[in-house]
């Protein structure tokens, strides 16, 4: 009995909502219901399985309590010992059986709910990769995350605890009140009086539990963010740099003492409660043997011994079904909460998709087009303003403007990571909304600033744009980036980690790895968004060897920073505050005298002077192109 009073206390002292839990808690409706009811139905026929096994498991589990009434009486009394070995073997031959099919009951169970979280795993995983870059970025890569894992993980947890729990505690309940009345409905009526007095203090207890282990977990979150930050390898520079250990150990130190007393408080309520629970444990048998008794006794009922020694054990059988199903509005309410969430997600449109009618061309040429497009992330604040450009299967453009006048989203919009609010844009005379989308994005190739490597080898990186690229087209494709000779001085070569995000390698060695792993596939368009920019002069003379010819041989778009690349290309167009203010050559637009004409005046002839300047006072000589000049862009938008 004391066992059965502690599990419903575990149970009990998770058996209260929080505040916030209680401020969302999910609107049960009968759509809700049959949404979730969806993900069960492909699975009924085991449904109904486990379903047999839990009543056969329930009845044959309460059969032993019954059977001790026979012992005593049949065999004991009666001082008749082949019915004591024979009902004796029954009761434990009962006892193996409903052990038996418990277990089938538990594989059934978790079978399920290990194939249910599988398919909304998947299903999630496929919801995910749909949805728009817009979607990332508004979203906390840890609440992402968190849908996927815990909560879905959550989700099977309903199946194999609640769902099953309710069900079985519900049986055992039943079949046990059944056994108890057919035996004398007096000490029936006594023992169902009983319980519910014996579930008092367990909520009671319970809530002060509750509050205790809540308290401790925001201590833990306390100490687990200390501990991220501090042991990170930037955070653990953070505070050598700022010589910071004793206030980082103290701060430590502080938030440990306090899990330590909460940790205390905690377990001296789980004694208290231990006391109370084994005291109303005894009490509820004692007043079954008093009652008992008195019929027996007093008033010559038809009761044995056995007969009484039988309720004692089918009331102990009561206490944590009674328990279980008092705290069912809780688990219920958590349950409808987490599949909530789930569904939140799932309900997410995709902002980003193939039209119903997707064509898919056999090739491309690669001539792209603008025509008046307008674009915004929040309404209020329209980035582009009608833009409108036009460019020429196989030549280029260099994008220049200051920060924030709309760059980086005009070549967003062409592999539709985001889409046009007004205007189109065309490639070969078609709208890309109109195009495959897996079509387009192959035919596609962006290298950032900001590069992303897995974690992984420098092979596996590279052959994720291809995954079937020969050993020759890796190679011949590093060679163009100018990082063979890089790789090849590794001590694994190709085989090289590059640990997370790159971590191991150099800005210039990444964005030179990324521009080979564009090489390799192969797109019919290159743009190149600052791929030169907060390099040192070495690696960004090394980037600007591989770009150059690159541009010379397909359509290519560049947000330059150099004036080596904005020389280089076909066209160069000047955006401002969501227009194309200026479009042009190099020495059209410097000839031209307006925007570009004066900061190319402003900022390039004053770098000149200072060269020179510098050079005749014999000053180290500088490289007019790969070192002194390197960077081109606006200084302020004031200068616009």
């Amino acid at each position: 009995m004391d066992m059965h009073g502690a599990r419903g206390f575990r149970r009990g002292g998770r058996g209260f909502l929080s505040e916030e839990e209680k401020a969302n808690r999910p609107k049960i409706t009968v759509d809700l219901l049959k949404r979730i009811g969806s993900y069960l139905l492909p699975y009924w026929k085991q449904m109904v399985f486990v379903l047999l096994a839990i009543i056969v498991s329930s009845i044959f589990g309460i059969l032993p309590s019954i059977l001790t009434g026979r012992i005593i009486d049949d065999g004991l009394y009666g001082r008749n010992l082949n019915v004591l070995v024979i009902l004796i073997l029954a009761s434990l031959g009962v006892t193996i059986l409903s052990n038996l099919i418990g277990v089938l009951q538990n594989y059934l169970n978790t079978w399920i709910a290990q194939h249910i979280s599988f398919d909304m795993r998947n299903k999630m995983f496929a919801h995910l990769q749909s949805m728009s870059h817009r979607f990332f970025t508004s979203n906390k890569q840890g609440d992402i995350i968190t849908r996927m894992t815990s909560d879905i993980s959550g989700v099977q947890r309903v199946v194999t605890n609640t769902l099953t729990s309710i069900i079985s505690n519900v049986i055992t309940l039943v079949v046990a009140l059944i056994a108890m009345y057919r035996m004398n409905w007096l000490l029936a009526t006594v023992a169902i009086v009983i319980v519910p007095l014996f579930t008092i203090p367990t909520r009671r207890v319970g809530k002060t539990r509750w509050k205790l282990t809540r308290q401790s977990q925001e201590c833990n979150d306390e100490i687990n963010g200390i501990l991220n930050e501090t042991l990170s390898v930037s955070g653990q520079l953070l505070v050598k740099l700022f010589t910071n250990e004793k206030y980082e150990y103290e701060k430590y130190e502080k938030a440990n003492q306090r899990m330590v007393k909460l940790n205390i408080k905690e377990s001296l309520v789980g004694r208290w409660f231990g006391v109370v629970i084994n005291t109303l444990t005894t009490i509820g048998p004692m007043l079954i043997y008093f009652v008992g008794g008195l019929l027996m006794i007093k008033y010559d009922r038809d009761l044995t011994v056995g007969d009484i020694s039988v309720m004692v054990a089918l009331l102990s059988r009561m206490y944590m079904p009674v328990n279980m199903l008092l705290n069912i509005q809780v688990e219920v309410t958590r349950s409808m909460a987490l599949f909530t969430r789930i569904f939140e997600y799932f309900d997410m449109p995709v902002e980003i998709k193939n039209s119903p009618d997707a064509i898919t061309p056999s090739s491309v040429k690669g001539t792209l087009k603008f025509d008046n497009v307008h674009f915004h992330y929040i309404k209020e604040k329209p980035v582009l303003k009608g833009i409108s450009f036009e460019l020429k299967e196989g030549k280029s453009i260099a994008i220049v403007g200051p920060s924030g006048a709309g760059k980086s989203t005009i070549i967003n919009l062409i592999p539709r990571i985001y889409d046009v609010v007004d205007g189109q844009i065309l490639l070969d005379g078609m709208d890309i909304r109109k195009l495959d989308l897996s079509f387009l994005r192959k035919n596609v190739g962006m290298v950032t600033q900001d590069t992303y490597l897995f974690n992984g080898t420098i092979r596996d990186n590279l052959l994720y744009a291809k995954f079937d690229a020969t050993e020759d087209e890796i190679k011949k494709a590093c060679i163009k980036a100018n990082i063979h000779e890089f790789i090849m001085a590794q001590p694994e070569g190709y085989d090289t980690i590059v640990g997370n995000r790159g971590l191991k390698l150099s800005g210039g060695e990444k964005q030179r790895l990324s521009i080979a792993r564009v090489i390799l596939k192969d797109p019919a368009i290159l743009i190149f968004d600052e791929a030169t920019s907060s390099l040192d002069s070495i690696s960004e003379n090394l980037i600007q060897e591989a770009i150059e010819p690159l541009i010379k041989q397909r359509t290519s778009i560049v947000i330059a920073h150099r004036l080596s690349t904005i020389m280089a290309v076909d066209e160069i167009l000047v955006i401002s505050d969501g227009h194309v203010v200026e479009k042009g050559t190099h020495n059209e637009l410097v000839s031209r005298g307006g925007i570009y004409s004066e900061l190319y005046e402003t900022q390039f002839r004053r770098a000149l002077d200072d060269y020179e300047q510098r050079r005749n006072s014999g000053g180290e000589e500088l490289d007019t192109e790969n070192r002194g000049f390197g960077v081109f862009d606006f200084p302020s938008p004031d200068l616009v």
